[in-house]
């Protein structure tokens, strides 16, 4: 009997050890410098979120907050960086959009992104407009399916790439709302965006923020944007969605981890950040670019990720693209 005494107390106290452990670890992240990885060059949309959030991060924590750009392979060779790191939380990630469409875009992987990436928290929304030079007959999105649908195939959009964002933006719009366009891939948003100026295409999908001054110069303009709802910035333009119902392809942007971070330092990452995030100066910052801060739990980010691979997987399986 007492042998048995001996043995349930024993139980106890070594669980309450190692949970007294687990929960004096979490407290005390972190003891040392932090990086995020944000797997694109320095300059872009991406690069520019995180250090906006780097500085406040890093006053919060008492630690500093490093900035590692690891471009290439659209996204994957700084996701590779991640998934090899030790899951402790000093090395995190903030990516794009690219990151769930990858799964289905690439043949394959250099890591599995359902099992070796832990979601902490989706870090903003920003909206992206389909632009069309001004000389293009539709002024609604009502027009432009109208139009495309009398002259299948005629009409065409330029993208920054194959499998990029604005790509897929223009292929879900195809899909949702039967018609034909044809995509005009380009080497990057510039040449793109010079040629759509220039007229030699007539629409394109681009952040919002950078169609705005050619907007507001009357160079360019605005069909729609592509949040459910209209942007608080130009809210004379309707959303996409109020033609086509349940049409979303805005970019987005989230802070990842390795797989097997405790639950602990998940939570106080994910808590921290969303603070960063709720501050008024980080959200004035954001929306001026124009972006919406986000912060939601680990949970809903997890859900949200998924139903993102899942709905870009069915475009590219849909177009039949695959990149090797």
């Amino acid at each position: 009997m007492r042998r048995a005494f001996r043995l349930v107390l024993l139980t106890i106290t070594a669980a309450a050890i190692v949970s007294g452990t687990n929960l004096t670890f979490g407290q005390s992240f972190p003891t040392k410098p932090i990086r995020i990885i944000v797997p694109f060059p320095a300059g872009g949309t991406t690069d520019i979120f995180a250090r906006y959030i780097a500085p406040k991060l890093s006053e919060n924590l008492g630690q500093q907050v490093i900035i590692d750009n690891r471009a290439g392979a659209s996204g994957m060779i700084g996701t590779e960086m991640l998934v090899k790191a030790p899951p402790d939380g000093y090395t995190l990630m903030i990516t794009a959009t690219h990151h769930v469409a990858n799964p289905s875009l690439y043949k394959k992987l250099p890591y599995d992104t359902a099992k070796d990436i832990t979601n902490i928290t989706l870090v903003a929304t920003a909206p992206n407009a389909l632009l069309a030079h001004p000389s293009f007959p539709p002024n609604t999105i009502k027009e432009l399916i109208a139009l495309a649908k009398r002259k299948p195939g005629e009409l065409n959009f330029a993208s920054t790439g194959i499998g990029g964002n604005n790509h897929l933006s223009g292929e879900l719009l195809k899909s949702m709302a039967g018609i034909d366009m044809l995509h005009i891939p380009y080497k990057g948003a510039a040449p793109a965006l010079n040629d759509l100026l220039g007229g030699q295409v007539s629409m394109m999908f681009d952040a919002l923020g950078a169609a705005l001054p050619h907007f507001k110069a009357g160079k360019l303009k605005i069909l729609g944007v592509t949040t459910l709802k209209r942007s608080p910035v130009v809210p004379e333009i309707p959303a996409i969605s109020e033609t086509v119902p349940g049409y979303e392809a805005s970019s987005w942007f989230g802070m990842y981890g390795p797989a097997g971070m405790s639950k602990e330092i998940l939570h106080r990452i994910n808590n921290e950040v969303a603070k960063v995030l709720n501050s008024p100066d980080v959200k004035k910052r954001f929306a001026a670019f124009p972006a919406e801060t986000g912060g939601n739990s680990p949970e809903e980010f997890d859900a949200y990720v998924k139903a993102e691979i899942i709905k870009w997987g069915m475009v590219i399986k849909k177009i039949g693209l695959t990149l090797d």
